[in-house]
């Protein structure tokens, strides 16, 4: 799991990322055309350089028309198909994933909502990966489905780029879609477990990450979560392990690891709590977020306070 994502991903991997400050250039939305990426050095108010404005985010996408001539496009384009018997979703989806349609999804405006909260706007960096962002347009959705965005962060879009919604774009490298049962299902389970068991605690631990507040999958943090509830199959091991000895989860907190010297890493931290004793016990991972994909840099190990 920490190394397979749960679900396709784009394949677009940019190899060695040293980009180090994204400015996406929002073109006219009519040309359809992925964000451009210029990478180079920006130094901060205090001479030193910014770190990249990376992001790992975990929400979900959902289209909106950027202008009314979009709508009324597409308004003719679904006349056009055979759409009887479907729901609105459905039809979308079907008249997106035609062929000859293809040009609608360039002209929509792609937004990641987190929470409920409308984030962030993405346009892809390689303008074939918009077929990735009609894949992740569920025919049926459900409030478990989950899409994991990973790309760079950009200015605030105009006004004119989204029918007036004004949030950050991100020009995203990676993008695969799942739902939360099927995340639980794809994670291998403790062989003295029982599936319901294993289940009920990683579907918990799992909502416990996603509920952190103001996770927009930006900072440190915040990307190390993102990544650890997708990617890391110990923890969840360790969450149904620590219930069944009658342990409840009763804190989760990330900060920089003292190792960050040369590379951003940041050491998550879970504890449980005994229900009985009120001993509680520690453990935590160090995972690398210096460039765009995090990856583990120790093993779940117990954490000691000092």
């Amino acid at each position: 799991m920490e190394q397979t994502p749960v679900t396709g991903s784009t394949g677009t991997q940019p190899g060695d990322v040293q980009e180090t400050a994204v400015r996406a250039q929002a073109n006219e939305s009519s040309s359809g055309t992925a964000v451009s990426v210029q990478a180079g050095g920006e130094p901060n108010p205090n001479g030193d350089m910014t770190p990249p404005p990376y992001v790992y985010a975990l929400g979900r996408i959902e289209p909106r028309f950027s202008r009314l001539a979009v709508e009324k496009e597409f308004a003719q384009a679904t006349g056009r198909a055979e759409t009887a018997g479907l729901t609105d979703r459905q039809t979308l989806h079907r008249v997106l994933s035609q062929g000859q349609n293809r040009y609608l999804a360039r002209q929509l405006c792609w937004v990641l909502t987190i929470e409920g909260l409308e984030t962030y706007i993405l346009r892809p960096r390689d303008p074939a990966d918009y077929a990735q962002l009609i894949e992740a347009l569920r025919p049926a959705p459900s409030p478990l489905d989950v899409d994991v965005v990973i790309g760079l962060r950009g200015p605030i879009a105009p006004p004119e780029l989204c029918n007036g919604l004004m949030v950050p774009i991100v020009a995203f490298d990676q993008l695969y879609a799942f739902d939360r049962e099927a995340l639980v299902k794809a994670i291998p389970r403790p062989e003295k477990m029982s599936a319901k068991q294993f289940e009920s605690a990683a579907g918990e631990l799992f909502e416990r990450i996603l509920q952190m507040a103001d996770n927009a999958g930006a900072t440190d943090e915040d990307r190390a979560w993102n990544y650890l509830a997708v990617r890391c199959k110990e923890i969840y091991h360790k969450a149904a392990e620590e219930f069944g000895r009658d342990f409840s989860l009763t804190g989760i907190e990330a900060f920089p690891s003292r190792l960050s010297v040369t590379r951003r890493i940041v050491d998550c931290i879970f504890a449980y709590t005994n229900r009985n004793t009120d001993f509680t016990e520690k453990f935590f991972v160090r995972c690398d977020v210096t460039e765009e994909f995090p990856f583990l840099v120790t093993k779940l190990s117990p954490y000691y306070d000092r």
